[in-house]
């Protein structure tokens, strides 16, 4: 495709902040797309969406877990919710597939329900090949989470499953909830190793398990009582049933608290800095290793530096990444 073909930015940036499907599914598109054309329209794009519904609206959230927890059978129980309290809802879906393969993470089931909604535009789903990076998520799930925000309530990242280095999902959502699987000692060996950080919410699944559920719902509060995520929020542990629809409500209200909890403490557009700081970090060191951070200033010098900015994630990039080659030649 040429050059001219691309789409214009501020056409679908329009677009995106009127909750067009089809300019969304554009611009997700151009973001995933690394011609050195369309990356400098992409930045252009997250430049005029507007700032207050990236700094200050919707809410993001990201669902992790064990591969079997019922993280998908979850999402589809909470959409349902939500579009009940009439909230609009778009959801990233990493996959664990090739783009070549195909496969779909959420399954038949989440595709009717968002087919349902699909005449009032109240549901989008966009799938993501993690394309094997390290930390559970694609490099280009940061950037379309920001058109997302810019287009939907409730935006959710639901990864490929969580293991022991993959907790990106952390450092990139207002909200982390964390689906344990009865019967599993990983999530709770997760939480005493220190390996994963602590999410803002534990949900053991399948609650109609009985015994098991219970089992491992007493084991997660034992581990987290007294225990505060790092900015003073008080880590709850509930137990759901994503097929008999049980505590699914509770759920949604929780998830909605913690919102109401960063508002309130004036965290929200504090912690989104810090993810879109976190994602350009892992960029540079991905592409300079330490030396370069180091020949930036430091990891946490730029880590200040970009918490203070503003612009898109792709304008700050680019702008660090001159900086260091035309040091480099100097």
């Amino acid at each position: 495709m040429a050059a001219r073909a691309l789409p214009d930015p501020e056409m679908l940036a329009n677009g995106v902040a009127a909750r067009d499907r089809a300019a969304l599914a554009r611009s997700l598109n151009l973001l995933d797309d690394k011609r050195p054309e369309a990356r400098r329209r992409a930045a252009h794009l997250l430049a005029t969406l507007p700032a207050d519904k990236l700094d200050r609206s919707g809410h993001l959230i990201g669902i992790t877990g064990p591969p079997g927890a019922g993280k998908s059978s979850l999402t589809s129980a909470l959409i349902q919710v939500w579009r009940q309290r009439n909230l609009s809802v778009g959801i990233l879906a990493v996959d664990p597939s090739s783009p070549v393969s195909g496969g779909a993470l959420l399954g038949d089931r989440l595709r009717m329900l968002a087919h349902d909604h699909d005449a009032e535009g109240g549901v989008f789903i966009r799938s993501l090949a993690c394309r094997g990076e390290y930390g559970g998520l694609s490099a280009e799930v940061w950037p379309m989470s920001l058109a997302m925000l810019a287009a939907f309530d409730v935006v959710l990242i639901e990864t490929v499953g969580v293991g022991q280095k993959e907790i990106d999902i952390s450092k990139m959502s207002d909200t982390t909830c964390f689906v344990a699987q009865p019967a599993s000692g990983d999530s709770i060996q997760f939480l005493k190793a220190g390996i994963m950080e602590v999410p803002h919410l534990l949900v053991v699944n399948k609650a109609d398990m009985g015994t098991a559920a219970r089992k491992t719902l007493t084991e997660l509060r034992t581990t987290l009582k007294k225990q505060f995520d790092p900015d003073g929020w008080q880590v709850p542990a509930l137990a759901v049933s994503a097929t008999k629809g049980t505590g699914i409500d509770k759920l949604a209200d929780t998830l909605e608290s913690h919102r109401v909890w960063l508002v309130e403490h004036d965290l929200l557009a504090t912690r989104r800095k810090r993810f879109q700081a976190e994602w350009i970090l892992k960029r540079l060191r991905e592409e300079f290793g330490r030396f370069g951070i180091e020949r930036l200033g430091g990891e946490a010098g730029l880590f200040d530096e970009l918490t203070r900015r503003h612009g898109s994630p792709f304008d700050q990039y680019d702008a660090l990444r001159d900086r260091f080659l035309a040091n480099w030649k100097t």
